[in-house]
């Protein structure tokens, strides 16, 4: 197989920024694939673009000093391909059903690559998009929206018709096989920066990703590497696993290793520049910045055997593993992991019942979940750390091991005497239940549930306890330290059978310091 290069600009190419460079990129690409497979090379430039479609057997290279810039359908004359047809783009959103209108997209192909270090700017794309067509509706929108006008939601979710020419992800991916993402940078790339809709033997390595909406989302997808991964993304998720009817079917998303990734929610931009900003406080959906890595919530299909490990959050919303749709989510472990600035729960585990998918739909299951080597320091007050299933429906066999978690506190005792309600068809947040009646743990609808080496705290007092069980059978704590108010009780259990506790310590929070 002849593997040449080609140059794009031997293909008229001009890489100004100024003239239109797309039919010179598909050109070197045809030709590419033509001959059997080969490297398109993007030299120094900046390369305005619409749509590229991928071909089997190429690799498209973006040199030391390229930017490929998503061109705008307002300022250039042009459109990015038309979204294709999609019969079952019932149960999920725009984004989710269509991947040609995008900067790059590939259908059916294999064996290709996009390589850096070159820059993907998606100055021309629109992040938003309507959502999903299910008639009930109910859990389409978090209940942090609930205040928004109909207007703010419109703007948020546009009509079809405003899609028309317009491209609203950088690179989209669907029924791929041999695919590296590797070593270059996305800036602002729409509703996703990567979506990968059933592709198989995926590697995703070195990419930095500041962007707008949601970074890298693998829907459907089977034996994937994430490695070595920055994704800002302080209006979305960072890095998020789905399981979506995209694609007619429930195709399960199995065997993903996301390693040595860091996800925050900076201020767009701000982890290019290296300044970090802080100024944005809420993401659109109105709850605090995002920026974090998720199962869910998209959960047609099954997530089985997902390993996350030595990845950073920073300035970001807690790890979330979410199945309302149907699917069961199992044998996932999480390893070393270091949380800071944590803007809602630092860890979310719901089994829901929203059922956004077909007739027939029932309750899928969240079961054999293993964490241990977790750090999560400068949590926000609010929310505890959450295991949520439903009455009937338990979360099954979850462990946590070597795990500390440190609150801001300050909450009153007030909110201990909440008991929320399972809200079972909502849109899962931590935030849903409003403030926890825990300010540590609340565990709730669980069937086997171990903590050890567990530590609790806060750094002002919080007048809720630390660890709150209702409905849980099945729990060992074993060498778990608490930090409570004095004489409080620091593990409430209500509902709780086989309860097994061993080498507890509880200790009241430190005294104030003196003015």
């Amino acid at each position: 197989m002849s593997r040449a290069v080609f140059d794009i600009r031997a293909f008229g190419a001009r890489g100004d920024g100024v003239a239109l460079d797309t039919e010179a990129v598909k050109a070197a690409i045809a030709a590419a694939h033509a001959d059997g497979g080969g490297t398109v090379s993007l030299p120094a430039g900046r390369y305005l673009c619409f749509s590229i479609p991928l071909r089997s057997g190429v690799t498209l290279r973006l040199e030391a000093g390229c930017t490929l810039e998503a061109a705008d359908p307002a300022r250039h004359a042009g459109a990015y391909d038309a979204a294709e047809h999609n019969p079952f783009d019932l149960y999920q959103d725009f984004g989710h059903s269509h991947w040609r209108n995008s900067l790059i997209w590939g259908e059916d192909v294999e064996d290709v690559a996009i390589l850096g270090p070159g820059l993907i700017d998606g100055r021309g794309l629109t992040r938003e998009g309507p959502g999903s067509r299910w008639a009930k509706q109910s859990g389409e929108f978090p209940l942090s929206m609930a205040g928004l006008s109909a207007a703010e939601i419109a703007r948020l979710a546009p009509e079809v018709s405003a899609m028309v020419g317009l491209g609203n992800k950088a690179i989209a991916l669907k029924n791929a096989r041999d695919v590296q993402l590797r070593d270059f940078t996305v800036f602002r790339g729409g509703h996703f920066a990567v979506l990968a809709t059933g592709v198989d033997n995926l590697t995703i390595d070195n990419l930095t990703i500041d962007t707008n909406r949601d970074g890298i989302d693998l829907d459907g997808c089977r034996k994937v590497r994430v490695s070595r991964c920055r994704v800002n993304t302080p209006n979305d998720d960072a890095i998020v696993l789905k399981s979506s009817m995209a694609l007619g079917v429930a195709r399960a998303t199995e065997d993903v290793n996301i390693t040595g990734c860091a996800v925050s929610g900076f201020d767009l931009g701000t982890l290019l520049d290296c300044t970090r900003g802080r100024t944005q406080q809420l993401a659109p959906d109105q709850d605090r910045v995002t920026g974090r890595i998720k199962i869910g919530t998209e959960s047609n299909g099954d997530f089985r055997r997902i390993t996350i490990s030595d990845c950073r959050f920073e300035r970001s919303r807690g790890l979330a593993l979410e199945t309302v749709d149907g699917g069961t989510i199992e044998d996932v472990t999480i390893r070393d992991i270091v949380l800071s600035e944590v803007t809602t729960a630092p860890l979310f585990l719901r089994l829901g019942a929203r059922l956004r998918g077909p007739a027939g739909t029932t309750v899928g299951a969240l079961r054999r979940i293993t964490i241990r080597d977790v750090v999560a320091d400068d949590v926000l007050a609010d929310y505890a750390a959450t295991i949520a299933g439903l009455p009937g429906h338990p979360i099954e066999d979850v462990s946590l091991t070597n795990v500390r978690l440190t609150y801001r506190g300050g909450r009153a005792a007030e909110s201990a005497a909440r008991r929320p309600p399972d809200l079972t068809d909502a849109y899962p947040e931590p935030s849903m239940f409003g403030p926890t009646p825990a300010y540590g743990l609340w565990a709730r609808h669980v069937a086997g549930l171990r903590l050890d080496g567990v530590e609790i705290g806060a750094t002002l007092p919080d007048g809720r306890p630390p660890v709150l069980l209702q409905d849980v059978d099945g729990v060992r704590l074993s060498r778990v330290q608490l930090v409570c108010a004095p004489g409080a009780e620091a593990v409430v259990a209500e509902d709780v059978q086989n309860l097994s506790r061993e080498a507890i310590v509880a200790r009241p929070f430190p005294a104030a310091p003196r003015a």
